[in-house]
C-alpha cells in the first residue's frame, strides 16, 4: 500500500441511459463497478459503497456504426475495460496510484484492439467504433481516460469544471483561436471526432487526473447530454439535487425537453467521508494531464464522422485552412473512416 488514509471514502453512484426522442435504438452504454469487490452492477451495495483498496470504475461509451454495430462497440468497450482491470489491477501486487493509472490506460487500449479485431473479422461491422470516457477513483484521486467526446465534469461548490477535452475537430479549432466555443457549438461539423475506439488498430488515449474532495460529484455523460445542457445547468441540477438518482433523471429529462436528438447517458458519483479533505478555493480543478511516460508510438488522430459522413461542401470562413490542414495531416497515415453514429 502507499499510505492511503484508513478513514472511509464513501461513494454514492447512479447511472441511466435513455434513447432520446428521435433515435430508434440506444447505442450508448455505461458501467459502474466496485473493483475491490469485483462487482459491475447497480446493485444496492454498489450504489452506495465504501471505496476499497482497488478503487472504483465508471464508464460512458457512445457507439457509432449504424444498425447493431454501434451498440455492440460501446458494449464491448465497457466490458473489455472492466475485464482488463479485474485481470490486471485485480491481481497486481504494486497497488500504487501510478500503476493504477497505467493499467487503466492500457485497459482502454486493449478495448480498442478487441473492437478493431472484431470489425476486421466481421465485414458487416466494418466502421464500428465508440467514444469512451473511463474514470477510475483510487484514494483521493480520480484518473480519467478519454477517447472521443463523451465528457467528464467535476461539480464542486456549485460549479461545473470540465475534466476532459473533446477529441474533436471543433475543439482543435477553438484551441487554435479560429472559432469561439459558441461558434463551435453551432457548426455543422460538430459531429467530427478525431478518435474513437475501433476504427484504427492503435489509439492515443488521453490520461488526466483530479484530486477528489469531500462533497465532489463526478459526472460522466455522452454528448446527448452535453450537446443540449450547458455546463452551468448541469452544475445547478446536481448541486440542487442531493440524491444522485433524482439528479440523473432530471438531467436526462432536461435534454429530452430540448428535443432529445441523441441517446443520453449520465453517470453521477458523489464522494464523501472522513477519508476526504474539504475543498479549498486555491485548489486547481480542470483538465490536468497525468505525467505517465508513454513509450508507445503515437498515431495521428483519425477523423470520424458520427452522423453519416462529411458535409457536402466546406463552409467558407476564417478556419477553412486550419480544418483542411488537420484533415490532411490525419490522412497521411490512415484513410478517413466514415461511420454513421446512431
Amino acid at each position: 500500500m502507499f499510505g492511503r488514509s484508513a478513514k472511509p471514502v464513501r461513494v454514492q453512484v447512479w447511472a441511466k441511459t435513455d434513447p432520446g426522442k428521435t433515435r430508434d435504438q440506444n447505442e450508448d452504454r455505461f458501467l459502474v463497478a466496485d473493483l475491490t469487490r469485483r462487482e459491475a452492477a447497480l446493485l444496492p451495495h454498489v450504489r452506495e459503497h465504501e471505496l476499497g483498496e482497488r478503487g472504483s470504475l465508471f464508464i460512458v461509451a457512445d457507439g457509432m456504426g449504424g444498425a447493431a454495430a454501434g451498440e455492440l462497440a460501446s458494449e464491448m468497450a465497457a466490458e473489455a475495460i472492466y475485464d482488463e482491470m479485474v485481470k490486471t489491477w485485480g491481481s497486481e501486487g504494486e497497488t500504487t496510484p501510478r500503476r493504477f493509472a497505467s493499467l487503466l490506460k492500457e485497459a482502454v487500449e486493449a478495448a480498442n484492439v478487441r473492437i478493431h479485431s472484431y470489425a476486421k473479422a466481421h465485414p458487416e461491422a466494418r466502421g464500428m467504433g465508440t467514444t469512451t470516457t473511463a474514470a477510475g477513483v483510487l484514494g483521493e484521486r480520480c484518473y480519467l481516460t478519454q477517447v472521443g467526446d463523451s465528457r467528464a465534469y467535476l461539480i464542486r461548490n456549485g460549479q461545473a469544471h470540465q475534466l476532459t477535452k473533446d477529441q474533436s475537430l471543433m475543439q482543435r479549432l477553438v484551441e487554435a483561436g479560429e472559432l469561439t466555443e459558441e461558434e463551435a457549438a453551432q457548426s455543422e461539423r460538430r459531429n467530427i471526432i478525431l478518435q474513437a475506439l475501433g476504427p484504427d488498430p492503435r489509439v492515443k488515449v488521453d490520461l488526466t487526473y483530479q484530486e477528489v474532495r469531500k462533497g465532489d460529484v463526478l459526472v460522466l455523460c455522452s454528448d446527448g447530454l452535453s450537446g443540449q445542457v450547458k455546463n452551468e445547468e448541469i452544475a445547478q441540477v446536481v448541486s440542487g439535487t442531493p440524491d444522485v438518482r433524482t439528479a440523473c433523471e432530471r438531467l436526462i429529462a432536461l435534454a429530452n425537453e430540448r428535443g432529445g436528438p441523441d441517446n443520453i447517458t449520465v453517470v453521477l458519483a458523489r464522494f464523501d467521508g472522513d477519508g476526504l479533505r474539504p475543498a479549498t478555493a486555491s485548489e486547481a480543478v480542470g483538465h490536468r494531464v497525468y505525467p505517465l511516460i508513454d513509450t508507445e508510438t503515437s498515431t495521428d488522430p483519425v477523423p470520424v464522422y458520427r452522423d453519416g459522413g462529411p458535409p457536402a461542401s466546406a463552409r467558407p470562413g476564417r478556419w477553412r485552412a486550419v480544418a483542411a490542414a488537420l484533415l490532411a495531416a490525419a490522412a497521411v497515415s490512415v484513410a478517413i473512416y466514415l461511420a454513421a453514429r446512431k
